[in-house]
């Protein structure tokens, strides 16, 4: 109950408020997450959160390699702070995400899980399987991943300690 007064809070920040906390977040997915994204970009719509569509744009069958690449390059180049990738399960975008440095992608399944791989491990990338959650799951877990601060503290430590291992082996 205590995530559910933490989303009524985000709720109340004006647009402007709300920039300091996310700009702009790049959106994807591939035939199987498609019609997930379409909901989630009305949502995002009526909230007044900015939002790049990196595509697909239809359900033809299409490849998610192509659509995480697209949003993490988003990310990376600076056009957009966070992303939502959707696809079937989740895991595949999730895997390719992870492969750009500086991407941290978790496919999430709840809102408290959410919450936790925003506050703990500053993920800015979520992935959702559009198989496996309904459209009100995946609000919820977007309002719960973008109403989420991150801890800092140890939790940066081991970002930190993330990032070495990202700069010995992905080179």
């Amino acid at each position: 109950m205590v995530y559910l007064l933490h989303i009524n809070l985000f709720e109340l920040i004006s647009k402007e408020e709300r920039k300091g906390i996310i700009m702009k977040i790049a959106i994807g997915a591939d035939h199987g997450g498609y019609k997930l994204k379409e909901e989630i970009k009305k949502y995002l719509d009526e909230k007044q959160i900015e939002y790049v569509d990196l595509g697909a744009y239809t359900e033809e069958r299409t490849d998610y390699p192509i659509f995480a690449e697209k949003v993490s390059k988003a990310i990376l180049s600076g056009e957009c702070d966070k992303g939502i990738i959707a696809c079937r399960s989740g895991a595949g975008m999730a895997m390719v995400a992870n492969k750009f440095k500086g991407i941290r992608a978790a496919s999430v399944h709840n809102e408290v899980e959410a919450k936790f791989v925003k506050s703990d491990d500053n993920m800015n990338v979520i992935t959702l399987g559009g198989d496996y959650i309904s459209v009100n799951d995946a609000i919820c877990i977007i309002r719960n991943w973008i109403a989420t601060e991150f801890k800092g503290g140890r939790y940066q430590e081991r970002l930190d300690m993330l990032a070495e291992i990202e700069k010995e082996n992905m080179k």
